[in-house]
């Protein structure tokens, strides 16, 4: 049987911390006892399980953040209403572009439009590619910064997220 590549180690890794951080997302909770659940359930190797981590506690740690670029970038959405499998891949994608330099803007958006047709509802690929679409374009003009450790710079809070 042919090893797997990098490639489909770090895809099942964003589908571990999607499931986890879904599951965060309905128990109201960020605790780790979900994405330990996700990763010794589905039995991934050392290097998923790792990557999943990564991005589970980058999300966790910066999810009001990430949660205010989406306000900024889909203002019709309202992010306490969206679904929350697209929000959730949503957060992962805009952790990856803004917080993983090693990890190029183009996979981590393809990868969330693949977690999009794979776990959201029919739109939900269109409506991911649509708000990343727009988030490239701040982050090519200079509102956001790729790495930056405030990504926020310049950002109002989102209404629904000013009391706590």
């Amino acid at each position: 049987m042919p090893k797997p590549n990098n490639h489909d180690l770090r895809r099942k890794a964003r589908m571990a911390a999607l499931q986890s951080l879904f599951a965060a997302d309905v128990k109201d909770n960020l605790e780790e006892s979900c994405l330990a659940w996700i990763t010794k359930e589905d039995s991934l190797p050392a290097e998923s399980k790792s990557f999943a981590e990564h991005i589970f506690r980058g999300v966790a740690a910066n999810r009001s953040g990430l949660d205010d670029i989406t306000c900024r970038y889909a203002p019709a959405w309202p992010v306490d209403q969206m679904a929350l499998v697209d929000r959730n891949i949503l957060r992962i994608a805009l952790y990856e572009l803004l917080y993983t330099p090693d990890i190029p803007n183009k996979t981590a958006i393809n990868e969330a439009v693949e977690l999009a047709k794979a776990f959201g509802s029919e739109s939900s690929a269109r409506f991911i590619n649509g708000v990343l679409g727009s988030v490239m374009t701040g982050i090519e003009m200079g509102e956001l910064a790729a790495g930056d450790s405030d990504a926020r710079r310049g950002m109002k809070s989102c209404p629904q997220f000013t009391n706590g």
